[in-house]
């Protein structure tokens, strides 16, 4: 009898359409073949062949990591989304303000002797001259 393993966790499972990749995969490579090839040929004889390739690589690349980048369960979009929320558009501004009790009473008429304990427990308090 042939064995089958089936995952539990059916949510994980993509549907492949084609060479084992998704639908979003073949979108994404086919975006970035459409731009990368054509800068590769415009840039190809001014700059030569390995700077033209670098180039190319550098413009695929973020289509490339549309594609493929995937953390818990969301893709580069949600991810960048979420950052920009985040630190952008709501940043979260936590103002602790508390009233200093020196600057309400500047001249310092109001003021609460110091109570000093010495080793003994007995509270002494500081005599006005």
């Amino acid at each position: 009898m042939a064995y089958v393993s089936v995952p539990k966790d059916l949510t994980k499972v993509k549907n492949k359409v084609a060479f084992n990749l998704t639908k979003r995969h073949l979108i994404c490579i086919g975006i970035g073949a459409a731009v990368g090839i054509p800068s590769y040929f415009l840039c190809r004889n001014a700059l030569g062949n390995s700077n033209a390739a670098t180039i190319m690589v550098l413009v695929m690349l973020p289509a490339f990591l549309f594609a493929m980048y995937e953390k818990d369960g969301m893709h580069l979009e949600d991810v960048l989304m979420h950052m920009i929320n985040v630190k952008m558009i709501r940043p979260s501004v936590r103002k602790y303000e508390t009233e200093n009790y020196y600057e309400s009473d500047p001249d310092m008429k109001n003021q609460v002797h110091d109570q000093r304990k010495p080793k003994g427990g007995k509270t002494v308090a500081k005599k006005e001259n």
